[in-house]
């Protein structure tokens, strides 16, 4: 992105108080990855912080409303919402992106697309079993009946993150003690500072 005229990242950053940065949410479908993004989203929104929560559901009804569960149409509803993130990360705003964004590669192409220290996976690692006692929607029976295909855990694989910035049980761990974590390494990874 051209910030050669007018109003640059850091200018917003300045005023904002804080960085702009990605912070992406992944795992499977009731690890929690929405519910502690905006979680956090009210303690940065408390703090004066800049903050957006990006939700698949919400992304997939508009922005990528003519994209499938194919993986071809997977990898291309990470990318649309990768750079989605970037643009409001430039803007200035911690992004809380909330996808279950299966694939390694497309988790790895968001990262590559943006600046240095930008980006912060946070991994929701919650056991199968327990994401499927949580399905309020009924999708992981769905899913077993045969009635949703490439579902991910069941249909499709989902592959862990081989080295997020955090990980978080969600099976073990309360709601509070996650968000405490996550601002803990917005605090570590400079976002939270003042920019220089």
């Amino acid at each position: 992105m051209d910030t050669s005229k007018g109003i640059g990242r850091q200018q917003r950053e300045t005023r904002n108080g804080h960085r702009g940065a990605v912070v992406w949410f992944t795992g499977l479908s009731g690890a929690g990855k929405t519910t502690l993004a905006h979680a956090v989203q009210e303690r940065l929104f408390e703090a004066g912080c800049q903050s957006y929560v990006l939700d698949g559901d919400n992304l997939r009804q508009g922005l990528c409303s003519d994209l499938g569960f194919s993986a071809q149409d997977r990898s291309e509803n990470i990318r649309r919402a990768g750079e989605t993130a970037g643009l409001l990360a430039d803007a200035g705003i911690i992004v809380l992106a909330a996808f279950i964004s299966p694939f390694n590669a497309d988790r790895d192409r968001v990262r590559a697309r943006l600046p240095a220290g930008d980006f912060i996976e946070v991994h929701c690692d919650c056991p199968l079993a327990v994401c499927e006692q949580r399905d309020v929607k009924g999708l992981y029976r769905r899913a077993r009946a045969g009635e949703v295909a490439q579902f991910t855990a069941i249909s499709s694989p989902y592959e862990a993150p081989l080295h997020p910035e955090l990980s978080l049980d969600t099976s073990r761990l309360g709601i509070a003690d996650c968000v405490e974590q996550v601002l803990a390494r917005l605090r570590g990874g400079g976002v939270l500072a003042p920019p220089r």
